[in-house]
């Protein structure tokens, strides 16, 4: 095929992928907060937190899920077998609050064979708090801080759509240089593979939730035989969404500003590590499916820029367009310059070389690497087709 032609016919498929994306895909670009008054009624919360090693954030963490309004709510804090002092500064926050009484603190059992530390851990505070029988359960983070209306508005939502999970993706910190190259391209993908509109709807078979933030009714935790189904996800938040919209419940996911993550990512390495530790499990350990996603990164992301200097620049002008434009709202909402629109080729380029690292890890018994664990390990030596 001539050159020319051949370019024509790349720059016909990278602008039909474009179009579909921005037309046809959910409106995953679309950012949309809601922001709902708080419960009528009276409501009970339990909130769990499984935390490990996480005394630089825990504090504050326990002291914004100790001042939420319009919501009658509790803390049960899992310590992760922590080395450092994550139970005793959570305690102390609550104390600094006056609101000892709302804060337990259980310390995880051993380890089972067959679970990742943070579901065994999640496991250990659902069971505590279904003897309180709460009328929803908040499974967040340790990192998570939250406004003071935060659980309430999300409360709201549950209530107004009777959803059985409702879910905040947290807004991450972004304050450094690769924390905006990288962070809202996070979002933005994660938005791409499961696009909010698609997971809201009860016909759509897309599920997905955000972990930092998952308010979820009891009865349909134990409708879906969480956490003992998921007990060795890595991925573990959207795993609970499937299982649970698959039981027949409703979800909900969605952005907020409410309430966002304190754990900063001061550079390059830290950030691909953390995309790293579950890119291959996203893509069920096959390397047809990682030739696949690295193929599909560089047609999508990388391909628009290089068609700019050849014949079939019209193409790529068109194609650049569409894939700054729907980057730019997530640039927006992070509130950085129009400019960094222009970053995501590279941060998909990084993202790229993160899921080949993840791969690699897993292959060679690394996968999944979090607080000293590697979690997520293969069977045997051969890959996955």
């Amino acid at each position: 095929m001539p050159p020319i032609t051949a370019s024509i016919a790349l720059g016909s498929i990278c602008l039909a992928i474009w179009l579909y994306l921005f037309l046809l895909h959910g409106e995953f670009w679309r950012i949309r907060i809601r922001q709902e008054p708080g419960p009528v009624s009276p409501v009970r919360v339990i909130a769990i937190i499984p935390a490990r090693n996480e005394a630089d954030v825990i504090g504050r963490s326990v002291r914004s899920l100790l001042a939420q309004t319009a919501v009658d709510l509790s803390i049960i804090l899992v310590d992760d077998h922590s080395t450092d002092s994550t139970a005793d500064v959570a305690r102390q926050a609550a104390r600094d609050y006056a609101a000892e009484d709302r804060l337990t603190i259980v310390s995880a059992p051993p380890l089972p064979e067959g679970w990742t530390g943070k579901l065994w851990a999640a496991q250990q505070g659902i069971e505590l708090a279904r003897k309180h029988r709460p009328d929803f359960i908040l499974l967040t983070d340790a990192d998570v801080e939250h406004s003071s209306e935060s659980v309430a508005s999300l409360v709201a939502i549950a209530e107004a759509g009777k959803y059985d999970l409702t879910s905040y993706m947290v807004k991450l910190e972004c304050r450094t240089i690769p924390e905006h190259l990288l962070i809202p391209a996070f979002v933005y993908f994660f938005f791409q593979l499961y696009p909010p509109q698609w997971i809201r709807n009860a016909r759509s078979s897309i599920a997905g939730a955000a972990g930092g933030c998952m308010l979820v009714r009891p009865e349909a935790l134990q409708r879906a035989n969480a956490m003992y189904s998921l007990r060795n996800e890595i991925i573990d938040d959207c795993a609970l969404a499937k299982r649970i919209k698959k039981s027949g419940c409703d979800i909900w996911l969605g952005p907020t500003d409410s309430a966002r993550s304190i754990r900063p990512y001061a550079s390059f390495g830290e950030i691909e590590r953390m995309i790293a530790r579950s890119a291959f499990n996203q893509l069920r350990h096959s390397f047809l499916l990682l030739t696949a996603a690295v193929l599909g990164l560089l047609l999508t992301y990388v391909l628009p820029v290089t068609l700019l200097f050849t014949p079939a620049w019209p193409f790529g002008v068109a194609a650049c367009a569409l894939m700054f434009a729907t980057y730019y709202p997530m640039v927006l909402f992070y509130r950085l310059s129009l400019l960094w629109t222009l970053t995501l080729p590279f941060a998909a380029v990084v993202y790229l070389g993160a899921t080949v690292h993840s791969a690699l890890r897993y292959w060679t018994g690394r996968g999944g690497e979090w607080k000293g664990r590697a979690q997520d390990q293969k069977a045997n030596g051969v890959p996955h087709a």
